[in-house]
């Protein structure tokens, strides 16, 4: 088990673990018998590390909990977790080697393949996870005791269940988000588990479930339903020229996550998501490519054909003479360049 010291986390971040390497940005699929080359290459630590990235580079103290192996993949992402800042409580599994997972960007997607096998049931590595006010978990049947527990001590967990191999869907599954305060399905999965035909019918299905549901749309933006409100919310796209979509609903997630610190309105920090993604599939390498917070305002400086300027005056007003929007001061350390950005003009 190793973890880094730093200051007390306000985000926990706990699931699977993959290295990922990441090519974006091909003209079309490769066929057998061909080679691809693109200079729109990236690698780094990949699943619920997406979400802790994200959340680190926007300043919030980050937690994350996994289990890893003695390869070299593991020891290559543990490097990249200390460069990040993350306080990563990894526990070694001798028996096992991290996952390797190759994203192909063509076609305005990706394509995933994996090799490897999946981590042991989570509930296995978070007995030693701290208390923090927000969680971000890769959720599964082990943990429904682990997640009443926390959210009887006021963490909010911001759920993500994932892809469904078996593509069955079943609703029952939906049961492990007792006790959780978030769910973050895409459209497609949204309707899958809910039989809903459209994304609006679906997000309100799961605010049944938990108190707030938000469903990523990709280019057509977001939409989220908080039932313990009523409130509802669609948010449009942030306009980028597409370039690699590996990671970017985790990007979302983490960020929506982060800015649950934050005294924010719930349009504010779905918009807040929103741009943190869409910064982040404009470059290749995935997580690797999400921004930091002092690169938001100059980003939008810098592209003012993405948004309307009114729909982030709040980030704005919120970053203004270097303040800092979450309830815990950023943990410093030194940028490093960020990849570049297209924009669709």
């Amino acid at each position: 088990m190793t973890a880094a010291s730093g200051p007390t986390p306000r985000l926990l971040t706990a699931g699977q673990l993959f290295l990922d390497l990441v090519f974006a940005d091909l003209a079309d699929a490769p066929r057998l018998g061909e080679e691809h080359w693109t200079p729109a290459f990236g690698w780094g630590p990949g699943g619920i590390a997406n979400y802790a990235i994200a959340a680190a580079r926007l300043g919030v103290p980050t937690a994350l909990t996994a289990d890893v192996g003695d390869d070299a993949f593991s020891h290559l992402v543990r490097e990249r977790l200390t460069d990040e800042g993350i306080a990563a409580d990894l526990h070694e599994r001798a028996d096992w080697n991290l996952p390797v997972t190759t994203a192909l960007g063509y076609g305005g997607d990706r394509a995933l393949v994996t090799g490897g096998r999946p981590a042991a049931p989570l509930a296995s590595v978070l007995a030693t996870a701290p208390v923090t006010p927000v969680a971000a978990v890769h959720i599964d049947a082990s943990v429904s005791d682990w997640v009443r527990e926390r959210a009887a001590r006021g963490t909010k967990v911001f759920a993500d269940i994932g892809w469904d191999a078996d593509e069955s869907w079943d609703p029952d599954v939906l049961s492990v988000l007792d006790g959780c305060h978030a769910f973050l399905p895409n459209e497609a999965e949204a309707r899958a588990y809910t039989r809903r035909d459209d994304a609006r019918a679906a997000a309100r299905a799961l605010a049944e479930r938990v108190p707030l549901s938000v469903v990523t749309r990709g280019g057509h933006g977001a939409i989220a339903v908080d039932s313990s409100t009523g409130e509802e919310i669609e948010v449009g796209a942030v306009r980028i020229d597409f370039v690699d979509a590996t990671g970017a609903g985790d990007v979302f997630g983490g960020a929506l996550a982060a800015a649950e610190l934050t005294a924010w309105a719930l349009r504010e920090r779905v918009d807040f998501a929103t741009l943190v993604a869409a910064v982040t599939v404009s470059r290749p390498g995935g997580a690797a490519a999400s921004p930091r917070l002092d690169e938001l305002v100059p980003w939008l400086d810098a592209h003012p054909g993405a948004a309307d300027p009114a729909r982030f005056a709040f980030l704005r007003d919120a970053l203004h003479d270097g303040a800092f929007p979450f309830d815990a001061a950023p943990h410093a350390r030194p940028l490093t360049p960020a990849p570049p950005t297209r924009i669709k003009e």
